[in-house]
């Protein structure tokens, strides 16, 4: 079984789908897979599906769902399959589990490249970790689950993917930066940071890349429109650290002309206290 939650929520058996159509069982499939191995509660696959006030037939229901995903995977199995789709989608006491391997399902894939891309970063091997959180980044095929209605649990998890997401590219953007590709980033850095107006991580990831391009007064520009829109929109100044890296920039540091920069800093601490 292979599945893939970034992006549309696929689940491949044989090469044949088990997703389902209906909203309820594909939301009990999502949950599932993200926890692979592990029984999930009866009483967290109800919340998800219908939230703190459930039916009384919920219990009766939920069986029907855990029903309707067998038969998909009975018929992806075939009858020449070793075990049965109760072995696969399996009951426990209290709960349901998927018996699949981790790697079955990308976001653990994606989870484990993440880890070996920070030890990289850590140990200051930028290459590999600029390889590794592109390859996991290279797992997004989208949004996480976007076309799967979230509940209240898997609404958490899928912040949880997206938030992750964003840091990954970030951390990328520090190992790229430390590898001197600061020019081929600024496309990509103008596009985030208008996504995201008021991240000043990326921002300053931009500033950095920018000034290291020979356009110290753009590199400039960037932190006005960044404290422009903290001040409007909330009421703050930017952070300490990116202060620092505009005084820096206004007084031509020499620490900025270093391509590398320090070993296992982010570009946002460059300039911490």
């Amino acid at each position: 079984m292979e599945i893939q939650v970034p992006g549309p929520l696929s689940a491949e058996v044989n090469g044949g789908t088990v997703v389902p159509t209906a909203v309820k069982p594909r939301q009990i499939l999502s949950l599932l897979a993200l926890y692979p191995g592990r029984v999930m509660p009866v009483s967290m696959l109800m919340e998800e599906i219908w939230g703190a006030q459930p039916p009384q037939s919920a219990l009766t229901t939920l069986q029907t769902y855990i029903l309707q995903l067998r038969r998909h995977l009975d018929t992806a199995m075939g009858p020449d399959a070793p075990g049965t789709a109760k072995d696969v989608l399996a009951t426990r006491h209290g709960g349901y589990l998927l018996q699949i391997p981790p790697q079955s399902v990308d976001v653990h894939q994606y989870e484990q490249l993440i880890t070996q891309g920070r030890a990289a970063f850590e140990g200051g091997d930028d290459q590999v970790a600029a390889d590794c959180f592109r390859r996991a980044l290279d797992l997004w095929r989208g949004p996480a689950l976007v076309d799967v209605r979230v509940g209240p649990i898997l609404e958490i998890e899928v912040l949880r993917l997206e938030e992750s997401r964003l840091s990954t590219i970030e951390r990328r953007i520090d190992a790229d930066l430390r590898l001197g590709r600061h020019a081929e980033l600024i496309s990509e850095l103008t596009e985030l940071t208008a996504r995201y107006p008021q991240h000043e991580g990326l921002h300053s990831q931009a500033m950095v890349a920018v000034y290291r391009s020979g356009r110290q007064g753009a590199a400039l520009d960037v932190y006005r429109r960044l404290r422009a829109r903290l001040v409007e929109d909330l009421g703050v100044e930017p952070s300490p650290q990116v202060r620092r890296l505009h005084q820096a920039m206004l007084s031509a540091d020499p620490q900025l002309d270093v391509v590398a920069g320090p070993r296992r800093t982010s570009t946002v601490d460059l300039f911490a206290a």
